[in-house]
């Protein structure tokens, strides 16, 4: 007969407002003005609910339930700014190219790694070139990070590839930074979402298998390249 004892023991729930805490004291130490913006959320609500109030005779009413609208505008303007500050620290490291694609909302296919990679010297991550992809309605794109020149070459090569397994698929490339003509990692989910749709999920999940059919990138990657690193952790800053 089992043990009492050998029963798992079940998980202990996080406390919520502990939670909270820990985000909100994450997010203070990398935008210091989080307080000012939240409050001026938080009072801009209530005094639009008290003018309401005022207008239709109702001020108490209408004060009571702009208090819990204003908690909520406070706590989106906490996740945005505490999204905005973690953009900030991405830019112009690399693998902010993996970070801008985890902000991508659902209906994306996209590595974790680099598909392809290109390094003059082993364990110099700043001089290497990279290659990230990610897939959706509007067809494959590609985000570089590296020197142009040879991002370029990488970017013909891959696109070779996508058009060997799945002929048709437009191919859409960018190179990531903060550089004239790069596209900020901040502004990836923006840009992705503004491209025209081509494909149905259904041929969306067909090509995302031929993808994946391709050999896996095995050497060039430069030592000490570690994209998850620079994943933005969205549930952390949204408190949940």
């Amino acid at each position: 007969m089992a043990r009492k004892s050998d029963k798992p023991a079940k998980p202990k729930r996080e406390n919520p407002f502990k939670r909270f805490w820990s985000v909100y004291k994450t997010i203070k130490q990398i935008d210091p003005q989080v307080n000012l913006w939240m409050l001026l959320a938080f009072v801009g609500v209530l005094a639009v609910g008290a003018v309401i109030g005022l207008l239709l005779g109702h001020f108490w009413s209408s004060f009571f339930i702009a208090l819990p609208i204003g908690l909520l505008a406070a706590m989106i303007v906490l996740s945005r700014r505490g999204e905005r500050a973690a953009f900030n620290q991405m830019d112009g490291q690399r693998g902010a190219a993996i970070g801008g694609l985890s902000a991508v909302k659902r209906g994306w296919y996209y590595d974790q790694e680099p598909v392809a990679a290109d390094a003059t010297k082993p364990g110099d991550i700043q001089t290497a070139a990279m290659v990230f992809r990610a897939l959706g309605r509007p067809g494959v794109v590609l985000l570089g990070e590296g020197p142009k020149h040879r991002v370029d070459k990488l970017f013909v090569k891959e696109t070779k590839k996508v058009n060997r397994v799945a002929p048709g698929v437009p191919v859409h490339t960018y190179i990531v930074g903060t550089g004239d003509g790069e596209l900020p990692a901040r502004k990836i989910r923006t840009t992705l979402i503004r491209l025209k749709p081509q494909l149905s999920k259904e041929e969306m999940s067909v090509v995302n298998k031929r993808l994946k059919s391709l050999p896996g990138l095995r050497q060039g990657v430069p030592a000490g390249v570690d994209p998850n690193k620079a994943r933005m952790d969205r549930k952390a800053l949204r408190g949940r």
